[in-house]
């Protein structure tokens, strides 16, 4: 780089002569600096300085000269073979304030690209929602099985699949329909919630009479009495306090003998093959709701929702994590106006939110119509103080109104 007179006026040096040429009184002598010039000897081409080949020292220490020089100076800054001198300034002779600004704020383009996107890559990670460990809490609580609770829902989720029915098992029964079923577990439903029976129960009720009638042909008047010893054996397998068989005999309005009851109790067992140990949505409905840390209001809402689903026939194509994880999503969907799935119930369901969505959108369905109609059981149960009037929640309609 060539220095004019104006850029050397700050440098407070002696002066002196430079080959033989005599340098203004306010200049050092620049064959101190740049004692050897052999790259600009005759036998090399000399380009331009600002052309050489650039580093990030030499960049630091170039400053292009933007006037031309005086022709007195021009005549100097040529060499014996009519080339331009390479002067450059050495650092060590400059004061603290003349020196350069660090390259690390002047970083060439392609490393502030790298860096923009690695500093974008790291935001990204920070961003992510993080998964949660849900059972950190529980250690020191024996019953909620820490040390091997993935392994017995990874057992659930294999297992579930032998107890689901073919959703389209009805069409193998001659005196019954889809409706009747619904009419009877809304009936079983307001009389679990008269005896006061658990969650469990209920659940487990409607599973047995499922299959029971996928494997059985039942005429339309002993449909009633199906319903009543799934219940009873449901609470035998469940409850600490079970009904006894005149109790059920007595809400059936005596249609039914003790003789009857015990009978169709032998016939679903043997049916069944004894296995009563099967995964019900209640199962998957605990632990989702558990990863989606989940208030009161939140879980009645989640019950409220999958047991309006319990009536309805066509949800039976969905197996029971399904069924839980779209009414845990549907809730939250509900309480907070807008789709929310974090990746803590993402990864603890194992159902992504589009996997949720259909069912989803036929529970919010079965909510606007939970009101209407004559099996309002579901309805009147969650409308009440001790469950905190949940069926009067507004529907989450912006999930349907999506669809088309």
């Amino acid at each position: 780089m060539v220095i004019s007179r104006e850029n050397n006026a700050n440098f407070s040096v002696k002066p002196t002569s430079l080959q033989g040429g005599v340098v203004g009184g306010n200049r050092r002598a620049l064959g101190v600096i740049n004692q050897n010039l052999k790259d600009c000897g005759p036998n090399k081409k000399i380009s331009d300085p600002v052309h050489r080949p650039i580093t990030r020292t030499f960049a630091a220490q170039l400053a292009p000269t933007k006037q031309p020089l005086p022709e007195e100076n021009k005549k100097s800054s040529l060499n014996s073979n009519g080339f331009k001198e390479c002067i450059f300034v050495d650092e060590e002779h400059k004061s603290v304030k003349e020196q350069p600004v660090p390259m690390s704020l002047e970083q060439p383009e392609e490393v502030m690209q790298t860096e923009t996107y690695q500093m974008e890559v790291e935001m990204e990670d920070i961003v992510e929602d993080p998964i949660m460990d849900i059972d950190c809490s529980d250690v020191d609580n024996h019953l909620a099985a820490v040390d091997y609770v993935h392994e017995l829902y990874s057992y659930y989720r294999n297992m579930e699949n032998s107890s689901c029915v073919s959703p389209n098992y009805m069409s193998q029964q001659f005196d019954i329909n889809e409706r009747m079923r619904a009419i009877l577990i809304d009936w079983l439903i307001e009389v679990q919630d008269k005896f006061d029976l658990m969650r469990e129960t209920l659940f487990l009720t409607v599973n047995l009479i499922d299959r029971f009638l996928e494997k059985q042909s039942v005429i339309r008047k002993k449909l009633q009495l199906v319903g009543l010893v799934a219940m009873l054996l449901a609470c035998k397998y469940e409850e600490v306090s079970v009904p006894v068989v005149e109790d059920l005999i007595l809400i059936s309005d005596k249609a039914y003998t003790r003789k009857e009851v015990l009978e169709m109790e032998k016939l679903m067992l043997s049916t069944l093959q004894f296995n009563m140990t099967v995964p019900t949505p209640y199962v998957f409905m605990r632990r989702f709701l558990k990863a989606a840390q989940a208030d009161r209001k939140m879980e009645l809402l989640a019950f409220f929702l999958i047991e309006l689903s319990l009536v309805d026939y066509g949800m039976l194509k969905f197996p029971p994590s399904l069924l839980a994880g779209a009414a845990v999503f549907t809730a939250q969907c509900t309480i907070h106006g807008f789709k929310q799935w974090n990746k803590t119930c993402e990864w603890h369901t194992n159902y992504s939110e589009d996997q949720l969505l259909e069912c989803s959108k036929m529970m919010v369905d079965l909510h606007q119509k939970a009101e209407k109609g004559k099996l309002t059981a579901v309805h009147r149960k969650y409308c009440t103080s001790k469950l905190n009037y949940t069926s009067k929640c507004e529907p989450a309609s912006f999930l349907v109104a999506n669809q088309l």
